[in-house]
């Protein structure tokens, strides 16, 4: 380094030392604070336009015009979102189109470790649930109907309500537990305003009751 270097860089530590330390308590913070707060913002922006068009890609791959996914590209694109996005709504959404492939493909171990995932760390909680329900029926298809009905223990929003307990009343017929899968439906219909309980809800109760006669 040489004698001028030397000059200057003393020069910036005696400025340093007079201006800087108070400049960094007060109005430059203050400039430091908004202009980082700008930055992450910003930041968090392209980050979500980058998952939002990951997101896009993995719908058109799943969704084709002849109804089959594109298997291989669903894979890749719901990886690159958890290993971009890793916890972000995005990312599980990618998750559950991976279980679905899955499920239609008879992969169901596949399928429930990717729901698992989801239900046990849901970024959100409607994420939670669908990934709850959907992965109780993966159980159920695999001949686990107690852990099925296990899962769907746990509370769950009133939102919910309906499609949980008439979920919980197709593995309580499952298990020949009529009374049970009636009072759960009973519940589900309940929850719903009378034009939405007339239809699939009503059929199972009426299908409880013919066996009943």
């Amino acid at each position: 380094m040489s004698s001028n270097d030397d000059d200057q860089l003393g020069e910036l530590k005696d400025w340093w030392q007079r201006n800087g330390k108070p400049l960094v308590t007060g109005a430059l913070l203050a400039l430091v604070v908004v202009a980082g707060w700008q930055l992450w913002h910003k930041y968090q922006s392209n980050q979500s336009q980058g998952a939002s068009m990951l997101y896009q890609q993995l719908l058109e791959a799943t969704l084709t015009p002849d109804g089959q996914p594109d298997v291989a590209r669903v894979a890749d694109l719901a990886s690159k979102l958890k290993n971009e996005y890793a916890g972000t709504a995005y990312a599980q959404f990618g998750g559950l189109f991976v279980a679905k492939v899955a499920v239609d493909n008879g992969k169901l171990d596949d399928a429930a470790t990717e729901l698992k995932i989801i239900v046990d760390k849901p970024a959100n909680s409607t994420l939670g649930e669908v990934a709850r329900q959907r992965l109780a029926q993966v159980l159920a298809a695999q001949g686990k109907v107690d852990d099925a009905l296990k899962l769907l223990e746990v509370d769950s929003d009133k939102a919910f309500l309906a499609s949980r307990e008439e979920l919980k009343g197709d593995l309580l017929v499952q298990q020949g537990r009529t009374d049970d899968a009636r009072s759960a439906y009973e519940k589900a219909k309940a929850a719903l305003s009378d034009e939405a309980a007339v239809g699939g809800l009503q059929i199972k109760l009426d299908d409880l009751a013919k066996g009943d006669a």
